[in-house]
């Protein structure tokens, strides 16, 4: 039996990607899933902006002589009909500032808190054992959100849920770069993140579709429910299955690295560039994510999208995380960590156009802009972790992620909150365009800027008593020399002369 688990030790690490991933995925289903279901849970709970909508008649916009979402008072929405039907209706439309505020900061206001917490945790306990218990917590969330009665109970639980998935990327992120090499480690982290647009796209078809069969009379809330389930598997494989993983150093050596404080990391240049620019990118990504099917529901009401808005943010969207993470890890050893920011700018600055495509085009140009729009854009989060657990420390790195989550979250998911008051000031369609579209080429801006601040490619060293070129692998891609101490030098060239077994231990050691 032990010889058959030793040949299949190989399935580990990718089994421990997809338990982390598909966890993640599960975490930010329950996340989205209110942005889809909006409209039938404020029928419920009494929530949010009342408006005319176009009712459940076979009409076609094309074909109505008023287009509902123009009349403003209940008295006349009541009285517009075609051919003596009525095919408009005054009612919840899902939207105004209490969404806004079940959407982001009820849940944003816990989440970076204790994303912050966890992270300086994380650098001290059994990672595993807290993302057990996170996933834990999220999940039973998740399945008391479809029992709510009341607009402040799902409030509180998005609250709770929160707490319980704020654990996720800092935890999971320390996981695997402990076990994942250099090599992988950028489609590893974009494969791992890829779960907060796996979750927001699997919304769409479960928001829709699953709450239109109604399955056990019970509409929207058998969402959750399932969700929820479904979590609480990931959470007992997870305890149960997974193990702690030694804790390796990352472009840096453990032995006579000094002590680095958090503070020294956090107040370099680029760190903060970073972070802004993900913020202001973070931004853009949120303000879709939370209005992206209200929108097309309020613009389109007759055309179903849901199908589509899944293929593109899962489909199309996968497709440009896995490319930008394997593009990141082929360019990084010839150009250094400031490659990987290049690559965030360019993809950024080719999406914006198409965002705003994807806003102000029909439903057909408005899916394929999309489309496009998402092959590039959707590279950037893996890249950003990998650019970050290459130029931190090893004993800061979960603290620093987790400082990192905290301030990208609070601006990035909060900002849309001012999407309502804008829309009410110059129109829906063009307070998206400006918070989506618009913080995308802000972004783009930003990380050129944070390239520039990054290190380039590495020149091999060589000694006068040896000039032969280095055959064994470099590091490259690590830029953790700003914080190096002079019998790191001497480290370096002890390696340079062939002594190579210094720092980061065999991968193979843990298995």
């Amino acid at each position: 039996m032990l010889d058959i688990f030793k040949k299949l030790s190989f399935l580990y690490k990718p089994y421990v990607l997809g338990v982390l991933t598909i966890g993640y995925i599960v975490g930010e289903l329950g996340h989205y899933l209110i942005g889809v279901t909006s409209k039938q849970t404020a029928r419920e709970l009494i929530y949010g902006d009342i408006s005319c909508q176009l009712n459940s008649t076979s009409f076609k916009l094309s074909e109505l002589p008023v287009d509902c979402s123009t009349v403003e008072t209940e008295e006349e929405c009541m009285l517009v009909e075609k051919d003596g039907i009525s095919y408009c209706e005054w009612n919840y439309n899902g939207l105004g500032l209490d969404y806004q505020l079940l959407a982001g900061p009820s849940f944003i206001a816990v989440f970076t808190v204790m994303g912050v917490i966890l992270g300086i945790a994380a650098d001290k306990y059994n990672r595993v054992r807290m993302l057990f218990v996170c996933t834990l917590i999220f999940s039973v969330a998740i399945i008391l959100q479809g029992a709510v009665t009341e607009y402040w109970q799902m409030v509180v639980l998005r609250m709770v849920m929160a707490l319980g998935e704020a654990g996720c990327n800092p935890l999971a992120t320390g996981i695997m770069s402990d076990i994942f090499d250099e090599g992988k480690r950028a489609l590893v982290m974009a494969i791992f993140n890829w779960g907060i647009y796996g979750g927001y796209g699997i919304a769409f078809p479960v928001g829709r579709y699953i709450t239109q069969l109604n399955l056990f009379d019970l509409s929207w809330r058998i969402c959750y429910y399932g969700a929820g389930v479904l979590g609480l598997i990931l959470a007992i494989l997870t305890g149960v299955t997974l193990k702690e993983p030694e804790r390796l150093t990352i472009g840096e050596e453990s032995t006579t690295q000094e002590k680095i404080s958090i503070w020294q990391v956090l107040k370099q240049p680029r760190i903060i560039l970073l972070i802004i620019a993900s913020s202001i990118r973070h931004c853009g990504g949120m303000t879709f994510a939370y209005n992206c099917d209200l929108y097309y529901t309020s613009y389109f009401p007759d055309v179903d999208l849901g199908w589509w808005l899944f293929i593109v943010t899962v489909g199309i969207g996968s497709i440009g995380i896995v490319v930008g993470g394997v593009v990141s890890d082929k360019i990084v050893a010839k150009m250094g960590v400031r490659s990987r920011v290049a690559v965030l700018a360019i993809s950024q600055l080719i999406a914006a156009p198409f965002a705003f495509g994807s806003v102000y085009f029909e439903p057909l140009w408005a899916m394929i802009t999309l489309g496009i729009s998402y092959f590039f854009a959707e590279m950037w989060f893996g890249i950003v972790f990998a650019c970050l657990v290459e130029i931190v420390p090893m004993g800061v790195r979960s603290t620093t992620v987790g400082i990192f989550l905290f301030v990208m979250n609070n601006v990035g998911g909060n900002l849309p909150i001012l999407v309502d008051p804008v829309a009410k000031a110059i129109g829906y369609r063009e307070s998206i365009s400006i918070f989506y579209a618009g913080f995308y080429l802000i972004s783009t801006l930003l990380f050129f800027i944070t390239m520039f601040w990054m290190e380039g490619p590495k020149k091999e060293q060589t000694t006068s008593t040896d000039t032969r070129r280095d055959s064994s692998p470099r590091d490259y891609g690590h830029d953790n020399n700003t914080f190096s101490t002079a019998d790191e030098t001497n480290l370096a060239t002890l390696r340079a002369n062939g002594h190579t077994n210094y720092g980061i231990r065999n991968e193979n050691s843990r298995l």
